[in-house]
């Protein structure tokens, strides 16, 4: 298959890469220039706008970072819908509102461009090592299409129902982890303020059912204080944005992810919003009685 590409940030340029090293023929978008360069010294063809890029490609995958970002690369001016070819297919590996990626998939569907909403858990390290895994909306037939790409890109692939339920998916992933971050970050911070070392304790918790993923790697980088470089924490709170919203609309109350909520605002408006998650610790050692 010829791939188009948009969206090579932290994410993005490793799972491009292994398309390339794969020997898809890989075409890219990019709206810096430096963004591209690894790409275009690995094989693949720069196209200077998403509907030239889609005009040559049979499957476009998306890895931006917002819903409005997704919007404009797919049906902005010069989007992908004004160069797909009918019968192509758009795989958005974004993490996005479920709404509005169904709102997109009617939009392409109109055009005979078919859409998948494929988001992904894993992080950097999954993206560099292609063991992300992946949570699939969509037509289960379109996902067998492309499966051999996305089996590129990760290891486990779970198709979740119709348009959006990938992007539902991922928002119960984000909201479990950030909820389990909160959880570490005030267990280490109270460990320490009674004498513990905080990797001594993390060491001592991961050795029983209290051990997580979470606690394994974010606890790792805030016993060490290891802030940077990482997933900006501006990210994680867009993300509790979709999470907040989707519970509003079945009246369905999360009292924890407010409490994340407010703690990942107030890093926000201290301008740590591009350091790592693990930085909330401070937020919650800066709590008093």
């Amino acid at each position: 298959m010829n791939i188009g590409f948009i969206g090579l940030g932290v994410m993005g340029r490793p799972m491009a890469l292994h398309l390339c090293k794969a020997g898809h023929s890989v075409g890219i978008y990019a709206r810096r220039r430096e963004a591209a360069d690894p790409l275009v010294a690995a094989g693949a063809t720069l196209s200077a706008t998403p509907a030239a890029l889609a005009s040559t490609s049979d499957v476009v995958v998306t890895m931006v970072t917002a819903t409005a970002d997704v919007e404009e690369v797919l049906l902005g001016d010069d989007g992908v819908l004004s160069g797909a070819r009918p019968g192509s297919i758009v795989i958005d590996m974004s993490t996005i509102a479920p709404q509005a990626t169904r709102r997109m998939a009617d939009a392409l569907q109109r055009r005979h461009v078919r859409m998948l909403d494929a988001p992904v858990t894993g992080g950097p390290a999954g993206a560099e090592a292609a063991t992300l895994t992946i949570m699939v909306g969509g037509d289960p037939a379109v996902l067998d299409e492309v499966r051999p790409i996305l089996e590129r890109l990760g290891q486990q692939i779970v198709h979740m129902g119709g348009h959006g339920a990938g992007q539902v998916a991922k928002a119960c992933n984000q909201l479990a982890l950030l909820v389990n971050a909160e959880g570490v970050a005030e267990a280490l911070a109270l460990g320490e303020r009674h004498g513990l070392d905080p990797r001594t304790l993390r060491r001592a918790l991961l050795g029983g059912i209290a051990a997580s993923r979470v606690l394994e790697e974010f606890g790792a980088r805030m016993a060490e204080r290891q802030f940077e470089p990482g997933m900006a924490t501006r990210l994680y709170d867009k993300d509790l944005n979709i999470v907040l919203e989707l519970a509003r609309e079945v009246g369905r109350t999360l009292p924890a992810a407010g409490v994340v909520r407010k703690h990942l605002d107030e890093m926000i408006a201290r301008g740590e919003g591009s350091r790592d998650l693990a930085a909330l610790i401070q937020t919650v050692e800066r709590l008093e009685d």
